[in-house]
């Protein structure tokens, strides 16, 4: 036995070599299936998804992820190496962003609801300005003030068994979240704030139903209740 991070484990993997000693490597279809850019496939996979998470690294070496959303196609590809997405309202934290200045490197994890396959990318991102490209990601009147644009070094479609384990888009699946606790009782709890879980609730809702895309001055004299962005 072996103590890792407290607690007690038969045996830790600390080489590859060991880890490969119980997983065999990828058989070749799966290894070489890596590109360094957008492809036509590639392209509308993106041009049909609404959602991707957005990892960055922090400067002590932490990782955060950040959820992205938007209209089907709200990252756009300009060319065979280039994405860009638009940045929309949110809590002004901007953890994404500042890990970008210090360290470029991003990956992005696109889904599309009801569809079993994923896409992966990563490369390096930059925070521009530009009135040409913010005018092509408006949406509800809404023009993004900073883009992210990302210089695209991999791109790898992931096979659907971890969709299909979870049942994620099988509402026969889904499970009965009464008792999963709300960001409102998060909010409360974590941030040790002096309000009732209702009033918390009661800003959650009045965001939602009015600043899907703009701020509002009177929800940052509150708490700060979006994703890390």
């Amino acid at each position: 036995m072996t103590e890792i991070f407290g607690i007690d484990v038969e045996e830790t993997i600390t080489s590859r070599a060991e880890l490969r000693d119980i997983i065999a490597p990828p058989n070749a279809r799966t290894a070489d299936k890596v590109i360094d850019h957008v492809d036509d496939l590639a392209q509308k996979f993106i041009a049909a998804s609404p959602f991707a998470v957005l990892a960055s690294r922090r400067p002590d070496g932490h990782l955060d992820l950040s959820p992205r959303g938007d209209p089907p196609g709200f990252a756009r590809v300009l060319n065979k190496k280039t994405l860009v997405l638009p940045d929309r309202a949110g809590n002004r934290r901007m953890d994404t962003f500042e890990n970008i200045l210090l360290d470029p490197y991003v990956g992005l994890y696109f889904l599309i609801p009801g569809h079993k396959d994923t896409l992966r990318i990563s490369g390096r991102a930059a925070l521009v300005r530009d009135t040409k490209l913010a005018a092509h990601s408006t949406e509800r009147n809404s023009v993004a003030e900073i883009l992210l644009l990302i210089r695209v070094e991999r791109v790898l479609s992931h096979c659907p068994k971890c969709m299909l384990r979870s049942g994620l888009w099988d509402h026969d699946q889904w499970p009965e979240t009464r008792d999963v606790p709300t960001l409102a009782e998060m909010m409360v709890r974590h941030s040790e704030l002096s309000m009732s879980v209702q009033d918390m609730q009661d800003i959650i809702d009045r965001d939602a139903r009015t600043r899907v895309y703009s701020s509002s001055e009177e929800y940052f004299g509150h708490v700060n209740l979006d994703t890390n962005r």
